[in-house]
């Protein structure tokens, strides 16, 4: 057990430090993430009680839209270097592997809760303390970490193919469903009040899903590779 998390934590400083250097994918992730906020509020029109009505679809869509750009981006240099393919050689568990790129992936979009969520605040005028500011930042979070999990592996599979733009999101999107509502619904309880104390029962829902597919996507990403190869 030692030895993974040795393994996980080396090629997640690897990566970590690699994104540092290029700060490319994050940047570009980010400005995604921003004009998708921007874009929605441009097609709803100024209908001000329309916007915040919509605010948790709006976040988490922006959190979906952007994850398929960070994720196909997230074996790209392994794939141009063969690096991937020298580790795959060395003696490192796939599972190893998965955990240190989907830990990468999900702490990535993470990342984009404090910039997203602060700038819906704003864009859309919402009136939120900090206590709620920070649950639904929360919420993001695990929307996230749902997000990497399947997306890591999906990224794996595609990434040798050409349409992988088109193949990524075709694989993800209706994997991650139970993900996006429960997203959803957290966030509106967060925003708009929770008079029956159904906070918790989305919270634990999503931290199931994450459980789940953290667990089997890890299982299965060493299938991924063997096709890849």
């Amino acid at each position: 057990m030692r030895s993974i998390t040795r393994t996980v934590w080396a090629i997640l400083s690897k990566d970590l430090l690699l994104e540092w250097r290029e700060r490319t994918r994050t940047l570009s992730v980010i400005l995604f993430a921003v004009v998708t906020l921007l874009l929605f509020s441009f097609a709803l029109g100024p209908d001000v009680d329309a916007l915040r009505a919509a605010t948790p679809g709006f976040l988490t869509l922006a959190l979906l839209l952007s994850s398929t750009l960070a994720l196909g981006e997230s074996f790209r240099l392994e794939r141009e270097d063969h690096a991937l393919e020298g580790l795959v050689m060395r003696p490192v568990g796939a599972g190893s592997i998965f955990y240190a790129k989907a830990l990468a992936n999900a702490l990535l979009l993470t990342l984009l809760a404090p910039i997203v969520v602060t700038l819906a605040v704003v864009l859309y005028s919402l009136e939120i303390g900090a206590g709620s500011l920070a649950r639904l930042i929360g919420c993001w979070s695990l929307g996230a970490a749902g997000l990497a999990a399947p997306g890591t592996l999906y990224a794996a599979m595609t990434s040798r193919l050409k349409t992988q733009d088109v193949a990524l999101p075709i694989l993800l999107f209706p994997l991650v469903v139970p993900v996006l509502l429960g997203s959803v619904k957290a966030m509106d309880l967060v925003l708009f009040g929770d008079a029956m104390g159904q906070l918790g029962s989305w919270i634990s829902l999503l931290i199931a899903f994450d459980v789940i597919y953290w667990a089997v996507c890890g299982v299965l990403f060493r299938f991924a590779l063997e096709e890849g190869e």
